[in-house]
């Protein structure tokens, strides 16, 4: 859970440190006090994207930590290769710079912000008073779907299957041309495979041509060179080199070597030295013979490489591109002229990609239709704990409207639909809910998936919208009954709903030293009435006083029978 916030500098925050509870912990106060920034800081340290204008204004960095204790063994510990310390906590922290910059760390280590994503989207959940709009568009219901049912692996086999028809049937297309473009494309190819043939490439090519053009533009230098220093080396016809020289001072020093090991020992070096001479005048003798050259051999080269500079104009900037280009081109002419043949291949292979996809995606469409059911009794189940009695949920398939009646989502197009009153017909719940009825029907929703994550926090921004009177504490009840299995973070304006949790904050903007902070205080009973006061009727008069402790009595009558339940 989320044990402690720290907050500094961000907007009107100048620094705040919140300690939450395990259970139902609430935020209320006035319209632009402060919640959502309290929000907003939570969302940094899940890795949400932020902006330097979060910086309060004459800061240069903003901070925020985040502790988490008593978190369960999540995926990305197992992924990263690490986790919580020994005492079992999770410390998150991230700064923003004025210059838009980031630095994340997980118990002090460096994080990349997809990464701090990652590690956020298993840590909390938070349902924002938008999510209503997301309801509202039926596209997004065959994803609400589908993480109920838990169609993550059939939904993995069926999107590879389908890609596999669709990259047969792109396939298809390209054999699909008339004859006088394929007689055409036939001309070209086959011209351009005749050319790159004609010049006969040979891999590497051009660069030996280039270094044999260095020799022989320099030949009568290196010939100069490479003469002295096999004459120096052997001594040529009629006098003595370095070998010769090297040999004499060697047999020298082994006749004195049998009276002197020391002599000995420089006569074998001697040795060593002649044989090194004797080596290299044999390579000078190899290198001699490359700087041969017969007349016209340089203007060969230079008209070999300039065939070889133009072809690379249009076939590529080295001969092993040329080659590869020339293999292209073999391959698409062969598949033009058994094209025929390749066509009936692929008719076949598509067929038998399409069935697989069908069979694939009728198996994801029935457990799609398995989970529909479930979802639409839990949701039922839970709107009529948040006084909606009489409401009927359903989930509505029809065939996908695309080629072969599938997409990489599937078979199914879904929606979602609603009746709210006894009598009326089934309809789109974006046809018909009112804000409260979707705010209420967000939450069921919301509380449902939950079940099928490990998260541990989940955070519920205003989804009270359009909500009052009963219906209020319907959803209030449910809050605290979420709470029970997890901890709950729930900013509201309601008084029903803030009299229900376990522990209470007020967000407070204030004035001092000409500047505007923000100040989070936890509210102990006396001030948990006089919040709800404020929060029924805006002062905290008498009656409302009275109305605010039969709020808290009702709730923690409630609570204590709700928690006897087994």
């Amino acid at each position: 859970m989320l044990s402690l916030l720290h907050i500094e500098n961000i907007a009107v925050i100048s620094q705040a440190d919140i300690t939450f509870d395990q259970g139902f912990n609430v935020l209320t106060g006035e319209t632009g006090a402060g919640k959502s920034i309290v929000i907003d800081s939570i969302g940094a340290i899940m890795g949400e994207r932020t902006s330097r204008d979060l910086i309060r204004t004459g800061a240069k960095t903003a901070r925020v930590s985040a502790l988490f204790r008593d978190l369960p063994p999540l995926p990305w510990f197992q992924e990263q290769g690490t986790g919580p310390d020994e005492n079992g906590e999770l410390l998150i922290e991230r700064s923003i710079q004025a210059d838009g910059k980031n630095a994340c760390r997980v118990n002090g280590r460096p994080l990349l912000v997809t990464q701090l994503r990652e590690l956020g989207q298993q840590l909390v959940n938070v349902h924002g008073q938008h999510d209503g709009q997301q309801l509202l568009d039926e596209e997004c219901h065959l994803g609400y779907l589908d993480s109920f049912a838990g169609t993550g692996e059939s939904l993995s086999a069926f999107a590879a299957a389908y890609a596999q028809v669709r990259d047969l049937r792109r396939e298809q297309e390209q054999l699909q041309m008339d004859e006088g473009e394929k007689a055409r494309r036939m001309d070209t190819l086959t011209y351009q495979i005749e050319e790159l043939e004609g010049a006969r490439l040979r891999q590497g090519e051009d660069e030996e041509l280039s270094q044999r053009r260095e020799v022989l533009h320099n030949a009568e230098r290196l010939t100069d060179a490479v003469d002295g220093a096999w004459q120096a080396l052997t001594g040529g016809e009629d006098g003595e080199g370095a070998v010769s020289l090297l040999m004499e001072a060697e047999n020298r020093l082994a006749q004195g070597g049998r009276y002197s090991g020391e002599l000995q020992a420089l006569s074998e070096k001697a040795g060593q030295l002649r044989c090194d001479a004797d080596d290299l005048a044999e390579l000078v003798r190899d290198l001699r013979g490359t700087l041969d050259f017969y007349p016209g051999e340089l203007d060969e080269i230079e008209e070999r490489l300039d065939r070889l500079y133009r072809l690379k104009k249009k076939y590529g900037g080295t001969v092993a591109e040329m080659l590869a280009y020339l293999d292209r081109c073999r391959e698409e002419l062969d598949a033009i002229q058994f094209s025929e043949e390749r066509a009936a291949r692929l008719e076949k292979e598509v067929g038998k990609a399409l069935a697989q996809a069908v069979k694939l995606g009728e198996q994801l469409s029935a457990r799609r239709r398995r989970g529909a059911e479930e979802l639409a009794k839990r949701i039922q189940s839970e709107l009529k704990q948040l006084d909606m009695p009489k409401v009927r949920f359903q989930v509505e398939f029809a065939p996908k409207d695309a080629p072969d009646g599938m997409d990489a989502t599937g078979m199914d197009t879904v929606r979602f639909l609603m009746s709210a009153n006894l009598g009326e017909a089934l309809k789109p719940i974006n046809k018909i809910a009112s804000g409260g009825e979707l705010s209420r029907i967000m939450l069921a929703l919301k509380n449902v998936l939950a079940e099928t994550e490990q998260v541990a926090t989940l955070i519920f921004d205003e989804v009270d919208t359009g909500v009052s009177g009963r219906a209020a504490v319907k959803v209030a009840q449910k809050l605290f009954q979420v709470s029970q299995g997890r901890q709950v973070l729930c900013v509201t304006h309601l008084p029903q709903i803030a009299a229900m949790g376990d522990v209470h904050f007020s967000v407070e903007k204030g004035e001092a030293d000409g500047r505007t902070f923000t100040r989070v205080e936890r509210l102990d009973r006396p001030q948990r009435r006089e919040e709800l006061a404020r929060l029924s009727g805006g002062q905290a008069t008498a009656v409302m006083l009275e109305g605010a402790e039969e709020l808290l009595a009702t709730a923690e009558q409630y609570k204590t029978g709700a928690k006897k339940k087994p």
